[in-house]
């Protein structure tokens, strides 16, 4: 199984972003990684690019594709039998839900949809109940479009934020290769997320 695994630059669940790409990795899928620019573009308080990148390359045993060239080849040439997208940024979600693939995540996607291949999307941004809300929404009702179970990670100090039950990612993949959204899509943290 070919898993596109795309990475936006929610920067600060990267950490536990790797431990999911390790996961899928153990339990024998073919991954290869796609990032968007700002990922390879800047260190950040969560730790350098140069490292992220090689350790996300060491787990998947191929090169990262982080500009647009190297994104168009999942359409034609190199087709996904899934593609994940964790973090989906705000950013993200709204270019998606436009029509605008001038990153190589969003291209990327592209390609997977016109290939008529699932979508799972992992989302994390600070706006989902505000300015991404519509946008989540737009996605949401397309076709080969899935998402991870999310919720309101931290409600008292972001009441707006929302991110994905990471430990949902692979019962949401096996649902979405069957054309199934895994139910319930909003579910409650039990914990805010910072605290996991």
């Amino acid at each position: 199984m070919k898993v596109g695994f795309a990475i936006t630059s929610s920067f600060c669940t990267l950490k536990e972003v790797l431990v999911h790409i390790a996961t899928l990795k153990s339990i024998g899928y073919d991954i290869y990684p796609i990032v968007s620019e700002n990922i390879v573009k800047y260190d950040t308080r969560f730790g350098s690019a140069d490292e992220f990148i090689e350790k996300v390359e060491n787990i998947c045993g191929h090169k990262v594709s982080s500009n647009i060239v190297e994104a168009e080849k999942f359409g034609p040439t190199n087709p996904m039998d899934v593609m994940v997208v964790m973090p989906a940024t705000g950013d993200f979600l709204g270019k998606m839900a436009n029509g605008i693939t001038d990153n190589p995540v969003n291209l990327a996607v592209k390609a997977t949809m016109r290939n008529r291949k699932p979508v799972v999307i992992a989302i994390s941004t600070n706006d989902g109940l505000g300015l991404s809300g519509e946008n989540i929404m737009k996605l949401y009702n397309n076709k080969n479009i899935y998402f991870v179970p999310f919720g309101q990670d931290n409600y008292k100090d972001k009441p707006n934020s929302l991110i994905a039950h990471y430990d949902l990612l692979l019962p949401t993949i096996e649902e979405a290769l069957n054309n199934n959204q895994i139910q319930p899509v909003l579910k409650e943290y039990k914990k805010d997320f910072k605290k996991k």
